[in-house]
């Protein structure tokens, strides 16, 4: 699983680059108060609809050992534990500062880490489990099968934002394309250091989304070392065909894994489902797939992602492996771990 050269090019004829969409990050902001509406939280919403849906479906099948009535409770539960877990996940590896709870609480400027999301499902689970005197297997396999169009959707999110893009490729790659939120393009644009909203405003500028006189009363005056910013010298270089040519080309790794861990796990996760719904495997069973099939696709897929900030060189952490694909290791242990407990309960 460790870190080596992959060529995915082909001939620019027949695979021509593609361009940035630049969605606006924010779907709308609340008239008269400070709160604006992410793109990044709507996809989480939606997962946790679709999966309560999900999960029903499964109760009526009798699949999920609870009254359907029940079934919804789930999702509570694993709210929190996604919150909780990871934003845990990310604060001990990936961002340490994050420790602090002072910044803690502040998720609305990101940093969630989906292994430790799923550490917090993983116990949402079992407290669900423990009110309702049922198996925690069984209850991990329904959420199994209802968590990857959360993951699809969560990646769309990440697309959107610009962030967790792949590695520096060439132009001729499939689907290779151009990210303003490269730091490379924030040098061609001569953007300060920058709150978060500020750098999306700039960007939707450099698209020609926004004219620059209808956000200047919104930029903030200084940067975040408390340097005073002066725009009429930025304005000029926030002109996205100005300064393309000095950005590379990356692979789009968040619609890689929306496709293979949200779409390909899903089905496969489905389908299982589907011929075994006659005779279902052993409770766990289905959580060990999941689990085996996210570490396959995020361990090869972190080979074109770039690798976090946080990591210095190539970003590999341990024996060769980035954070990634180490954590994605101990989705193998677990995933082994559950396929040789003792079941006491169905």
């Amino acid at each position: 699983m460790g870190h080596r050269a992959v060529d995915l090019s082909a001939p620019a004829a027949s695979l021509p680059a593609m361009e940035f969409p630049a969605i606006d990050p924010v779907l709308f902001t609340i008239p008269g108060l400070p709160i604006d509406v992410r793109w990044y939280g709507v996809t989480y919403i939606i997962g946790f609809f679709i999966g309560q849906w999900i999960l029903v479906r499964l109760a009526r099948a009798g699949f999920l050992p609870v009254d359907p009535k029940v079934a919804p409770d789930i999702i509570f539960y694993c709210v929190i534990g996604v919150m909780l877990g990871g934003r845990t996940g990310y604060a001990l590896f990936y961002d340490q500062s994050l420790l602090n709870p002072l910044e803690f609480i502040k998720v609305w400027k990101g940093g969630l880490a989906f292994h430790g999301g799923l550490a917090g499902v993983a116990v949402a689970c079992w407290f669900f489990a423990r009110r309702h005197k049922i198996g925690w297997a069984r209850v991990a396999d329904s959420c199994s099968l209802a968590v990857t169009p959360g993951i699809f959707a969560v990646r769309m999110a990440n697309f959107i934002n610009g962030e967790l893009y792949g590695r520096v490729t060439a132009k001729e790659t499939f689907l290779a394309m151009q990210f303003p939120t490269d730091p490379v393009a924030h040098q061609a644009m001569h953007l300060p250091d920058l709150e978060m909203r500020d750098t999306e405003l700039c960007i939707q500028v450099a698209f020609d989304k926004l004219p620059f006189d209808s956000i200047r009363d919104q930029l903030a005056t200084h940067d975040l070392h408390g340097r005073a910013i002066q725009w009429d010298r930025v304005e000029p270089f926030l002109d996205w065909e100005k300064v393309r040519e000095a950005v590379p080309y990356r692979h789009p790794s968040q619609l890689y894994e929306g496709f293979f861990e949200g779409i390909v796990l899903g089905l496969v996760l489905w389908a299982i489902y589907s011929l075994t719904r006659s005779k279902p495997w052993a409770p766990g069973r289905y959580t060990v797939v999941m689990f085996l099939g996210y570490a396959l696709a995020r361990g090869s897929l972190e080979l074109v992602r770039q690798p976090d900030r946080q990591f210095a060189g190539d970003g590999t952490v341990l024996l060769g492996m980035t954070m990634g694909q180490a954590l994605s290791g101990l989705l193998v242990l677990g995933a082994v771990l559950i396929w040789f407990w003792p079941r006491r309960t169905a």
